[in-house]
């Protein structure tokens, strides 16, 4: 194989010293424009490829930034996180860092992956999400002083840096808006007890709730996996209630679980949005095709993982945050699913 051509190589072509050379290619240069003209075509005609990784060691950095996430089950797929994704990429690479992504362990309290990366410097930093109360990945990060930005709250007495969407206000106006509608009746399916952003998208639900002076019915909260499967499974048990309590609406913290439950109103030969009103979570671009369409609360996730991103180069960069917590309003979308 030919030898690759070196720093030395472009500097004994274009005439200058190498130190020259590294300056140019590292942007760091002031030299003259005849100067880095002839340095660069002595770079494009030898065919010159820099030493990225042997530079990021010198610099002691890897420009890469670790992201987890919680992978999705087979046969399901998640448009929010490919724009998460997309988002993050896009703000990442216009800075020169590159984003490694790997899934997050079931199991928060395993950190070996978050250490691994740490101990061989192959990250700079960390987004995390899926974050949820005693998150041990955080508690990790906070100990030994890695620099990271979280998508999603934890404990409210820990101090940290992070981004999220305010699921409280986005559910009490979707309740609200059923309210408005002249719905009493209003259900709600949720995910587990042991999910944070579950438990503070619920409390939006509650607040509505109790602000229009209704007592909640303990049959009217069904709370289970996040699966179009269980908001069948929760649709169908809510309208098997008696008809003095059965529901005219639901609530569904998920645009996946809303379909479940739309499905499941159908199958008993009911019209969504005339017999029973469904709200989603997400706007996923499949909710504006559904029949009928569904009402739902946008997340502003591109919007979320480019300020996730920026805020993590500025503390790479050594600078203050001007936000140290960021708490993102969704916006309701009314479609014909929540009737009219």
């Amino acid at each position: 194989m030919p030898r690759q051509a070196t720093l030395k190589d472009v500097a004994a072509k274009a005439g200058v010293r190498p130190e020259t050379v590294s300056k140019v290619v590292n942007r760091k240069a002031h030299v003259s424009p005849e100067t880095e003209a002839r340095i660069r075509q002595a770079i494009r005609e030898l065919g010159y490829r820099p030493n990225v990784a042997a530079r990021n060691l010198r610099a002691r950095q890897s420009r890469m930034i670790g992201y987890s996430w919680r992978p999705v089950p087979a046969g399901q797929f998640n448009p929010i996180l490919d724009q998460f994704l997309q988002s993050m990429v896009e703000v990442a690479g216009q800075a020169g860092y590159h984003l490694l992504p790997f899934p997050c362990p079931p199991d928060h309290a395993q950190v070996e992956a978050y250490q691994e990366l740490v101990d061989t410097n192959r990250v700079d930093g960390f987004i995390l999400s899926s974050t949820n109360v005693d998150d041990q990945r955080i508690a990790y990060l906070q100990k030994i002083q890695f620099p990271f930005i979280a998508f999603g709250r934890a404990n409210t007495d820990w101090d940290f840096p992070h981004i999220d969407v305010d699921g409280t206000a986005g559910l009490r106006a979707a309740t609200e808006h059923l309210l408005d509608r002249g719905h009493r009746r209003i259900a709600a399916i949720a995910w587990p007890e042991d999910s944070l952003t579950g438990t503070l998208r619920l409390q939006g639900y509650g607040e509505a709730m109790a602000s229009a002076s209704l007592s909640l019915d303990p049959a009217w909260i069904a709370r289970g996996e996040h699966s179009a499967a269980f908001g069948h499974l929760a649709a169908t048990q809510l309208l098997d209630l008696p008809p003095e309590r059965r529901p005219t609406a639901l609530v569904a913290l998920s645009d996946l679980m809303a379909i479940g439950a739309m499905h499941a109103i159908q199958d008993r030969g009911l019209e969504v949005g005339r017999d029973v009103a469904v709200t989603g979570f997400d706007d996923t671009p499949m909710a504006q095709y559904l029949r009928p369409p569904l009402t739902t609360l946008r997340q502003p996730v591109w919007e979320s993982g480019r300020r996730a991103i920026a805020m993590l180069l500025q503390l790479l960069r050594g600078e203050p945050l001007p936000e140290q917590y960021v708490l993102l309003k969704p916006e309701l979308i009314v479609r014909e699913s929540s009737g009219e």
